[in-house]
């Protein structure tokens, strides 16, 4: 699959939360989307990516943004995650990384020579249409709210 691009339409998809519920992106149609797709819960960048979310979670949800994060990791990581930094949106357990297949975020990666498959830190903004506004492919981490709103004058 080619990689996605503002204007293209979101890839839809259902698959479980944080409580192992069906969760379909569907369900947000009529909202704005923060979509983030994170390596792993509780390691030092993607906690510093989900708090700087939860910090301003409610400028967000003022601005008819929803967010959602998106890791392979299963349910009872994400419950400890969200309960441990106390992080007020939805977390998808994506264990069979169907989702990531979707986006183009399950890549080949390189650490120290060796290669091995893994999570690409990306995050996908969507309209109330499902059309992709922005993709980012560079994510800081420790300001990636300031990040999304300059890119989108938000």
């Amino acid at each position: 699959m080619s990689h996605l691009k503002p204007g293209d339409a979101a890839p839809l998809f259902t698959a479980p939360d944080q409580h192992g519920k069906p969760f379909a992106l569907e369900s947000l149609r009529g909202k704005k989307v923060i979509l983030y797709f994170y390596p792993k819960d509780d390691t030092p960048g993607c906690t510093a990516e989900s708090c700087d979310l939860r910090d301003n979670y409610a400028v967000w949800q003022a601005k008819g943004f929803e967010v959602v994060g998106v890791s392979s990791d299963g349910v009872a990581s994400h419950q400890k995650f969200i309960a441990k930094y106390n992080l007020p949106f939805t977390l998808i357990a994506d264990t069979e990384k169907e989702v990531h297949t979707l986006y183009g975020t399950w890549v080949e990666k390189s650490m120290y020579g060796r290669k091995y498959m893994g999570t690409a830190r990306e995050t996908f903004v969507i309209d109330e249409a499902g059309v992709l506004m922005q993709v980012f492919e560079k994510v800081n981490t420790k300001a990636h709210s300031e990040q999304i709103g300059s890119s989108l004058n938000a």
